[in-house]
């Protein structure tokens, strides 16, 4: 017994030291099998493996280690990110880069743009970064989290409905991983595989640790698969299908609770997010001009650094703080991305004859962003080949196509041009158009797919409450599909289950090909997780008798009716505050932004007209307000071209954002509805500034033409 003892003593000093020189590696890098690590190498973002391997050379180049706290924070994170970093990984990572970005920017923009200026923000936007980086971790263990969460009810429904009919966590685990997307079914895969390379002696110790990650963030989550695996417990079978019952009851509940409470606190940060955001910046930029009118050394440079770098940043830290708080939702997928054979849907499919060929719609949005940019550019061009074009501009005309000037140290600048400002608005359409174009044509068929599948989804339910009642009849499985297909014809349902009927009579295939054959199976029609795992339920079920597939398909049904109930609660919850967002990105952001600029555009063609009238005017003898004086106030101020430019891309960026947030706010973590509204809203919203920027900055110019006329 003494010699036991000794042992695991040396054993665990051993262990200790190892573990404090290699700094947590043993246990990060615990043995894992090929198929986990191909499986995770294949699940995470591109980004996640480059961050990975820019951590390791980092720490390759030079150690630094956070303290004891900071480094078993970072190592949670890690865990929960599935990084393969180590925290001194990421520290040295986010010194060096930070430090980089000073060094060399600050050298760069001080020898090209000879700014000091610059040159100091480069240095100071290092030095800021050094802790947002060290934090990436951290970042991405909240992102996944939040991913995480809004699969989080239908995996409880998932194991629920796996366990009704056959009472094993393990199966019903896996039936889970199998069912859903990242990133939880990688969580719910490596909780089987830590199992498996003996990390853990059993699945529930292994369940039981991965849920401690949880009890911080997503009690519900953990309190629902305490009562899955109390269920086991449980000797008679009512009070074991109460118990999973009760399951999904709590998630459901809580889910609602937690999300009314998150609606209501959630209308004082998006009010905060629109004006310091949005009305604030564009109301700000009226009085800009004449600010830098005033000011020497300032430039329309300056204001891009503001408004196209430093406010969006903020802007979307604030709406990525926003959503980190969102509750668990219900998160749909992309099935472009699960599903091989759909991915060519996410091309331009154009057929010729028996041929389809496929048109990737990156190729289209570079052409058409590529041609307008070339045109929003030609006054610069023009300016280039001809630099005494329309110069010294006519003071008398209303209209210029460049009309570059002078200013009080003799340098050429401009173009002050109507004609060139007009120009500048094909930029702005070349970069909303472009992005616009592109995720439209990505998304646009794949998305139909989804609204035809989610229209089965929405009358599956009672689908399957007829299909159990059918073999509660003692009726067989190949028999009801067609009886039920008889009595809801001309429903998404109906021809569902008429295509399995089909599938059997006329193919001769057995129920389980008729639905999941690769080919001919009803389900490569309808690709939806949650009726693929209802028929999976079915066969299972079936093996075991016509009524216990009955209540099987029964439960199923009340399940996938209260979370459409729950789901359609909590849309009328956000429905106020995603009104709101829409109407910014829909008219208010791209109204004002366009008014805007064609006030400033009037601003800038007086101040321009008025300093070059008066230089022509003879007004005194020395010792009176002469020329000199009165223009000396008057600086050329910037010319509407860039000014059109920066105010044109961030409103192209806020509606990015914008789009993103309500998306995330209303559906969660759902890419293929984000790219889908994203399109549709850079699309609008980007012709809808242009056009009101271009008609008020035309009309503007000649009202200020008629008003310089009449004044000098």
């Amino acid at each position: 017994m003494a010699e036991k003892e000794d042992y695991a003593e040396l054993l665990e000093r051993y262990r200790s030291r190892l573990e404090e020189k290699l700094e947590g590696k043993i246990q990060q890098y615990a043995p894992t099998t090929k198929d986990y690590q191909e499986f995770r190498k294949e699940m995470l973002p591109p980004h996640l493996t480059r961050y990975e391997q820019l951590c390791q050379l980092s720490e390759k180049l030079i150690r630094l280690k956070p303290d004891a706290k900071k480094a078993q924070q970072m190592q949670k994170a890690i865990e929960t990110a599935h990084l393969g970093i180590t925290p001194s990984g990421a520290v040295s990572f986010g010194v060096l880069l930070p430090l980089f970005i000073a060094l060399a920017g600050g050298l760069l923009t001080f020898v090209f743009l000879n700014s000091p200026m610059f040159a100091t923000v480069m240095v100071i936007l290092g030095l800021v970064l050094i802790r947002p980086l060290i934090n990436l971790p951290m970042y991405f263990a909240s992102n996944w989290r939040l991913r995480a969460s809004n699969q989080m009810v239908l995996c409880i429904f998932y194991v629920v409905t796996y366990m009704r009919h056959t009472s094993n966590i393990e199966k019903a685990i896996e039936f889970a991983a199998e069912h859903m997307s990242p990133p939880l079914s990688l969580d719910m895969k490596k909780i089987l595989w830590d199992v498996e390379t003996e990390r853990y002696e059993s699945v529930r110790e292994s369940l039981d640790a991965y849920l401690q990650g949880w009890r911080e963030f997503n009690m519900e989550f953990v309190e629902s698969f305490n009562l899955i695996t109390s269920s086991l417990l449980e000797g008679e079978e009512d009070r074991r299908l109460a118990t999973l019952d009760k399951a999904l009851d709590v998630i459901l509940e809580e889910t609602y609770e937690k999300m009314l409470h998150y609606a209501h606190n959630l209308k004082s940060p998006v009010t905060l997010l629109n004006m310091l955001g949005i009305i604030l910046p564009i109301l700000g930029l009226v009085i800009l001009p004449l600010v830098v009118s005033f000011m020497e050394g300032v430039s329309w440079l300056h204001l891009f650094f503001l408004y196209n770098i430093l406010l969006p940043v903020g802007v979307f830290l604030l709406g990525k703080a926003i959503l980190s708080k969102r509750p668990t939702g219900y998160g749909d997928t992309d099935i472009s991305e699960e599903i091989p054979q759909y991915r060519k849907f996410r091309n331009i499919l154009i057929k010729i004859g028996k041929t389809e060929l496929q048109l990737s719609p990156l190729y289209i949005a570079s052409l058409v962003a590529g041609i307008l940019f070339f045109i929003g550019i030609a006054p610069l061009l023009l300016h280039l080949i001809n630099p005494a074009f329309e110069l010294p501009a006519d003071p008398e005309a209303n209209f210029h196509l460049l009309e570059y000037q002078q200013d009080k140290e003799g340098r050429i600048v401009g173009p002050f041009g109507l004609g060139a400002s007009v120009l500048s608005l094909a930029i702005t359409l070349s970069a909303g158009l472009g992005l616009g174009l592109y995720f439209r044509l990505r998304s646009q068929n794949v998305i139909k797919i989804r609204n035809k599948t989610k229209q089965l989804e929405d009358e599956f339910a009672s689908a399957l409450f007829q299909m159990g009642n059918r073999l509660g009849d003692d009726i067989p499985a190949e028999m009801a599909f067609g009886k039920v297909a008889q009595g809801m014809q001309d429903s998404a349902s109906g021809k569902f289950f008429q295509m399995v009927s089909v599938n059997i009579q006329k193919l001769g295939l057995s129920v389980e090909q008729a639905i999941f054959h690769p080919q001919y199976g009803a389900l490569q029609y309808f690709p939806s997780k949650i009726i693929e795992s209802s028929m999976k339920v079915l066969i299972q079920s079936v093996k075991k008798g016509p009524r216990v597939a009955a209540q099987a398909l029964t439960n199923i049904a009340r399940y996938i009716k209260e979370i459409h109930r729950v789901n359609e609660r909590l849309k009328d919850l956000m429905a106020d505050i995603i009104s709101s967002m829409t109407s910014q990105i829909k008219f208010l952001t791209p109204a004002i932004a366009g008014i805007v600029v064609g006030i400033t555009s009037m601003i800038t063609t007086i101040l321009s007209k008025l300093s070059t009238q008066l230089k022509n005017l003879n007004t005194g003898e020395a010792g009176d307000l002469g020329t000199a004086g009165i223009t000396d106030i008057f600086g050329l101020g910037i010319p509407t071209f860039y000014f059109q430019l920066v105010v044109g891309l961030y409103v192209v960026q806020i509606i990015y954002i914008l789009t993103i947030l309500a998306n995330g706010i209303e559906n969660g973590s759902d890419k293929l509805n984000e790219r889908y509204q994203l399109g549709v809203n850079l699309i609008r919203s980007t012709l809808m500034y242009v056009l009101i920027a271009g008609a008020v900055m035309i009309l503007f110019n000649v009202i200020a033409s008629q008003i310089v006329a009449k004044t000098v």
